[in-house]
């Protein structure tokens, strides 16, 4: 199988482009340099500066590898997805594209962006989307800023209802591990909110699932949560780890009553997916990374 992974040098993405080598796929790299990543030798590389968010060009290069499946990790907005869809319209078979729980309207009640009362048990993959759109343009300094034209939920809306090649989306939890989230500040950070629950997930179990989405042409049309099976409260996530002298984070304008805990039954049932690494083993992973030794 041929797949063309765009991006995919940072954190999640050589674990991608490892996992699709190791799967026998043909994988070719879009990227424009910017990080020194060890990816596996064969797996061919096409450097070029359009590769910069938001990729709005694809080099003729790029739309001559023929890809089977284009692997999307950094679409962020609907601009740079709206380019992936006619570029590839008609070249390739399925789109797989990485998303965010932020899309979820829980999300917005719990960050203030959007009013309403608080939403009660697991995200679901049908669960209301947030109706107030671009949820961190008031910290962007100009236009040209990440912040000011990120909107995952516009993204998937490009793929998913205007392209017509099928497309694959994984909504990712709060991923750690060596190269990100390495000091797990997502759970320390909180400590003061020891009964709030956020989905996380392993480097290498987040892009596992990738992988499964790529090789299983069942997951074509499909959305899926990705992260842990069960998510722990704060408190129970610090029971496992050593002390940190982490600074609480600044959180007055979010509601901790707001849990953002998915339900990744979906993807467990449909494609078969479990951890290959246990949560007990990302985290000692994580720590060793950084140093640390579990108590």
């Amino acid at each position: 199988m041929r797949v063309l992974v765009v991006g995919g040098t940072s954190f999640i993405g050589p674990w991608v482009v490892r996992g699709l080598c190791e799967a026998g796929c043909e994988v070719t790299v879009f990227h424009r340099g910017g990080h020194k990543a060890q990816l596996p030798a064969r797996a061919r590389e096409i450097l070029h500066h359009s590769a910069g968010m938001p990729i709005v060009n694809f080099p003729l290069e790029v739309l001559r590898t023929d890809p089977e499946i284009v692997v999307h990790m950094i679409a962020m907005g609907e601009a740079d997805a709206r380019a992936a869809v006619e570029a590839f319209s008609g070249l390739t078979q399925r789109f797989v594209v990485l998303s965010s729980g932020d899309v979820y309207r829980a999300y917005g009640r719990f960050t203030g962006v959007e009013p309403g009362p608080i939403e009660q048990g697991l995200l679901h993959e049908s669960s209301p989307l947030r109706e107030t759109r671009f949820p961190y343009r008031a910290q962007a300094k100009s236009t040209d800023e990440l912040s000011y034209y990120y909107e995952k939920i516009l993204a998937e809306e490009e793929f998913m209802r205007r392209s017509k090649t099928p497309a694959t989306v994984l909504r990712l939890p709060k991923v750690y591990g060596p190269g990100g989230n390495s000091d797990l500040r997502t759970v320390y950070g909180y400590r003061h909110h020891p009964n709030w629950r956020w989905t996380h997930g392993y480097v290498e179990n987040v892009a596992a699932a990738i992988v499964l989405a790529v090789l299983n042409p069942a997951a074509a049309g499909r959305v899926y949560n990705v992260g842990e099976q069960h998510t722990p409260t704060v408190a129970e996530r610090l029971a496992g780890l050593p002390d940190s002298n982490i600074e609480v984070s600044e959180d007055g304008k979010y509601n901790f009553a707001q849990d953002m805990a998915y339900d990744t039954g979906r993807i467990r049932r449909e494609l078969g997916y479990g951890e290959a690494v246990s949560v007990e083993e990302g985290v000692r992973r994580t720590l060793l990374h950084l140093g640390h030794r579990q108590r």
